[in-house]
């Protein structure tokens, strides 16, 4: 394929296409099999390219320049079509190719990170190669077919004035394991929804980005984009090198996606990608070298917790409020993960936002309004998730750490209907981030006084635990006149049976007065403004109404028997 056949986002496309035609067809069906493979291959084929950049420039300056790897480990070694060790194989005995492959090529990256003084790429490069045991392609022609065409697929090739970076390219073959029925949707975001908090937190250079359950790498990919985008022209050698070496955090647990998350911020241009691979909320780590030296809390949090996941003792030990409901024990994490007036923006399950019926719940909301202030709450269309295979409602929500909530501002997108065909775009956001600086009310917006609504509530609650202490001190005094009695004298029974009575009434009275007070932390958005259209047929007029469609219905069954 010529530079003239990538000139356009169409040839593009239809090359990654053909790509994933001949992987489909060698024992990678689906895109949770061929995108995984497809990732290592588009990787090695990159970083070759750039290592060979980089060592061009170093000789231009005079200077001495160590690649990450060696011949004949190099792409340019084995896979490129001319390549040396590549022609060697393939005049050599059948399977040879596939052997080195196997057997020498794969377990030499693997082992990278374990060399002394080992760099931050080769590292990262081991790490991106971790969960390959073999090549899943079953033949070696098609295997050097794929090569072929990735081959064709480089920066150098790609018209930057008509097509988007390789880099977007990559985030189809993602959206491709987002889709229903590929098992990915858990991690990917809509990508609008990305942008549009990433927006809204607006991350600066010298600020540290956090994603504790980074999945593909989507957020902080993203947030490279809009914080190297704000840079501009003017961009200085130091502010470059802190963007791609020192701001992007992250933390994912799947075997599968987190060599993935590796390779999309590598291909996004971030030279250091500090992803922990383990369980965030238990703590167990896989592999941590790529997290040395990260700081303790972090500037700017940008999250999507996985929704409905249960955890199981060992991670809740490890939290103040102990529940098995996964987005609460990050919500948790995330609060304590930031610096003082460090800014949180995250996607959540819109049920943790309304549930006061489990005492963590409540427990982790009341840390949230107490030590951050929430300022803003989106209700997000029903059907965001669903292409994602999940039906889930779910909000975003935007908090500053270190002050309380005073005021929390909604804005009400849920009327939107989004289907596949019909997928959230930046446009419904516009009147969003047209109201958002001065937290205009309209029909879509508004605004909770939070210590108004506690007063109110307390107003409500106070009498009622008044009446319960009243309550427990006429058991406790009927509990010590029926310590002084034996059982069976006198009014013994009808005294017992009072005391009872008095407990409970005084548990219910109590427990009243607490849902009264737990439901100041019901958060979820409820416009006010929203027309709700009432029924307001009678009984015989909705009859009325029965009587008259059955006589339209014997009017035509006549009709159509007398034909």
């Amino acid at each position: 394929m010529t530079k003239a056949g990538l000139s356009t986002a169409q040839s593009v496309d239809s090359a990654i296409k053909s790509i994933c035609d001949i992987m489909r067809r060698s024992n990678c069906a689906g895109a949770m099999q061929y995108v995984p493979e497809l990732t290592w291959i588009l990787f090695l084929r990159i970083l070759d390219e750039r290592e060979e950049q980089e060592e061009m420039m170093s000789k231009a300056v005079g200077q001495h320049y160590i690649p990450s790897l060696e011949a004949p480990y190099r792409w340019r070694d084995w896979a490129a079509p001319d390549g040396a060790k590549r022609t060697e194989l393939q005049e050599g005995t059948l399977g040879a190719f596939f052997t080195f492959v196997n057997e020498d090529l794969l377990s030499h990256l693997k082992e990278l990170r374990d060399k002394p003084n080992a760099t931050a790429r080769q590292k990262i490069i081991s790490e991106v190669m971790s969960g390959v045991e073999r090549v899943r392609i079953d033949t070696e022609r098609n295997m050097l077919d794929v090569l072929d065409r990735v081959h064709e697929i480089k920066d150098e090739t790609i018209d930057p004035t008509h097509v988007f970076p390789l880099s977007q390219v990559y985030e189809g073959l993602l959206l491709r394991m987002g889709e229903k029925g590929n098992d990915g949707g858990q991690f990917f975001t809509p990508r609008e929804v990305v942008r549009a908090l990433i927006r809204t937190v607006d991350p600066k250079i010298g600020e540290t980005v956090y994603d504790p359950a980074c999945g593909t790498g989507g957020f902080l990919a993203q947030a490279y984009e809009h914080m190297h985008h704000n840079l501009g022209g003017d961009a200085t050698p130091d502010q470059l090198d802190i963007l791609k070496t020192q701001t992007f955090y992250g933390r994912e647990k799947e075997n599968l996606i987190y060599p993935i998350a590796l390779a999309n911020l590598v291909l996004h241009d971030i030279d250091q990608p500090h992803i922990w691979h383990g369980n965030t909320l238990t703590g167990n780590e896989v592999y941590g070298g790529l997290f040395l030296n990260a700081p303790p809390l972090f500037d700017v949090v940008l999250m999507n917790p996985p929704f409905g996941g249960k955890e199981g003792k060992d991670a809740q030990t490890q939290f103040a409020y102990k529940t098995g409901a996964t987005q609460v024990l990050f919500l948790q994490h995330i609060i304590d993960s930031l610096t003082q007036g460090g800014r949180c923006g995250i996607v959540m399950d819109e049920g943790i936002l309304f549930r006061t019926n489990e005492i963590a719940f409540v427990q982790t909301k009341r840390k949230l309004v107490e030590e951050c202030n929430l300022w803003c709450v989106v209700s997000l269309p029903s059907g965001v998730f669903t292409s994602a295979g999940a039906g889930v409602k779910t909000n975003l929500l935007f908090f500053l750490k270190g002050e309380p909530t005073t005021e929390i501002w909604y804005y009400d997108l849920s009327d939107i209907k989004v289907t596949k065909r019909n997928p959230l775009t930046s446009k419904h956001f516009e009147d969003f981030f047209k109201r958002m600086p001065k937290r205009e009310e309209s029909e879509k917006s508004w605004t909770v006084d939070l210590p108004q609504r506690k007063k109110d509530a307390l107003k409500e609650s106070a009498p009622l635990y008044k009446q319960a202490d009243s309550k427990s001190r006429q058991a406790d005094a009927i509990k010590v006149q029926l310590m002084a009695m034996k059982k069976g004298m006198g009014d013994y029974k009808v005294l017992e049976i009072q005391e009872g009575e008095l407990r409970r009434d005084t548990r219910e009275l109590k427990n009243r007065a607490q849902a009264i007070d737990d439901a100041v932390y019901d958060l979820k958005a409820v416009n006010p403004n929203s027309i709700i259209e009432e029924d307001t047929r009678t009984p015989e007029d909705l009859l009325n109404i029965i009587e008259q469609k059955g006589r339209e219905v014997a009017e035509a069954l006549s009709a159509l028997r007398g034909l």
